[in-house]
């Protein structure tokens, strides 16, 4: 017998201490129970299990799960939540199908992906992030300006080839959404929005089963609550419940705590759930988790770990910034200092200005910000280190779009 096939995972774990899966996690990352990650994977030897069970650690009666925090909003939420803690280390390859408008480098794609989907078909105008979707996946991607009728057809014959006359499951998109403003009592769109008129356009085309939404959180403010209510108006009316609700990564394993505002929607009568929380506050993954060991590693191009050059006065200057906070009084989200032992703050590249690293004076890498966003270290990002930044900045956290994935197929299962 091999030394894997040895190990215990957490499911096995959970069953034979009587308690969730979660709090397994929970265990772990609060460094009570060793384990070791193989593949992305924990799992435990046997040895430290024991140990942790005559350790004061654990406790004999199971403890009482924790509901999942809401977050706070000016909207009362509807949310159906729902346990995915029991498929998210080993998801299963499954038939349902998935395609991504406003892809950007491909944080949703992937996340579906690690959710078992079969992704199909990209949509976004970057060239560089095009460049990056291409490297890493072997799916369609289409470039180009989503308003072009003739950009429309190409996505939306290159998903219908793929499908064989079946339905395609999930549409996902992050639209912008400044162009909303107000006349009298009366929401009008401006040309910024057309975007997000096209996005519609190709819903009501593709007839997709689900649809997920993903925008900032700012989005719930906007005109006091209106143009969040547009929204849903708008996708009710193709024919779609909606539920909508904010998210936060770090409560999906993503070593940051980035809020986003996440629509789900179907037209085949399911219920919209969204992913209870994994792990809590106290237990999320650090940015000392995550990249601590890129500390040591040389500059790599082709690992996308180049270290930006400062001059002496501003490597002082970084080293005196406190965590949490920015370089720059009237920058207050970029420039800003990455906290060492809790989850990182909200990863951006914001006109040139990237998050500071805790331990040493400068700026963080790229390899370190796709790391804090959740990319695997095979994800490889093309395109100059600037543009990579921004294609990062932008993404949607793979582990977050993994959350949602296996969400919806849970909820297509039962």
């Amino acid at each position: 017998m091999d030394k894997l096939s040895q190990l215990l995972r957490i499911e096995t774990v959970a069953n034979r201490l009587n308690v969730s899966q979660k709090s397994i996690r929970r265990y772990i990352h609060s460094g009570k129970l060793r384990s070791s990650k193989i593949g992305g994977v924990h799992r435990i030897e046997e040895s430290d299990l024991q140990n942790f069970i005559k350790s004061s650690a654990f406790e004999t009666t199971p403890e009482k799960e924790s509901k999942p925090t809401k977050s706070k909003s000016t909207k009362t939420d509807k949310i159906n939540w729902i346990d995915i803690s029991d498929e998210w280390d080993n998801p299963k390859e499954s038939k349902f199908t998935s395609a991504d408008l406003f892809c950007g480098a491909g944080g949703m794609a992937k996340g579906f992906e690690m959710a078992g989907f079969n992704q199909l078909c990209g949509l976004d105008w970057f060239k560089e992030a095009g460049m990056t979707y291409k490297h890493n996946f072997n799916h369609p991607h289409i470039e180009g300006d989503i308003t072009s009728r003739d950009i429309k057809d190409k996505f939306i014959n290159t998903v219908k080839k793929q499908l064989k006359g079946k339905p395609l499951t999930v549409l996902s998109g992050g639209f912008p959404c400044q162009g909303f403003s107000m006349s009298g009592s009366r929401i009008v769109e401006d040309e910024r929005n057309s975007l997000y008129k096209d996005m519609l356009e190709i819903i009501e085309e593709l007839q997709p089963e689900f649809i997920v939404a993903e925008n900032v959180k700012g989005l719930r403010s906007m005109l006091k609550g209106k143009v969040e209510d547009k929204i849903k108006d708008d996708i009710n009316n193709l024919g779609y419940n909606v539920n909508v609700t904010v998210l936060n990564s770090a409560d999906y394993y993503v070593p940051q705590k980035r809020e986003r505002i996440i629509f789900i929607a179907n037209r085949i009568g399911k219920t919209n759930y969204h992913p209870s929380p994994l792990l809590e506050s106290g237990s999320y993954i650090t940015t000392k988790e995550a990249i601590q060991d890129l500390i040591e590693l040389k500059d790599s191009k082709e690992f996308n770990h180049i270290r930006t050059k400062h001059s002496d006065d501003m490597k002082k200057r970084l080293a005196l910034v406190p965590e949490g906070k920015s370089l720059y009084d009237n920058y207050s989200d970029s420039w800003k200092k990455c906290p060492w032992n809790e989850a990182s703050c909200t990863i951006k590249e914001n006109h040139g200005g990237v998050n500071i690293h805790p331990i040493e004076p400068r700026v963080i890498t790229v390899r370190e910000m796709a790391r804090l966003q959740s990319f695997p270290d095979d994800f490889i990002f093309q395109g100059a280190k600037g543009k990579q930044m921004v294609q990062i900045g932008n993404a949607v956290p793979p582990f977050l779009a993994k959350a949602i994935g296996l969400t919806i197929k849970k909820t297509l299962n039962h």
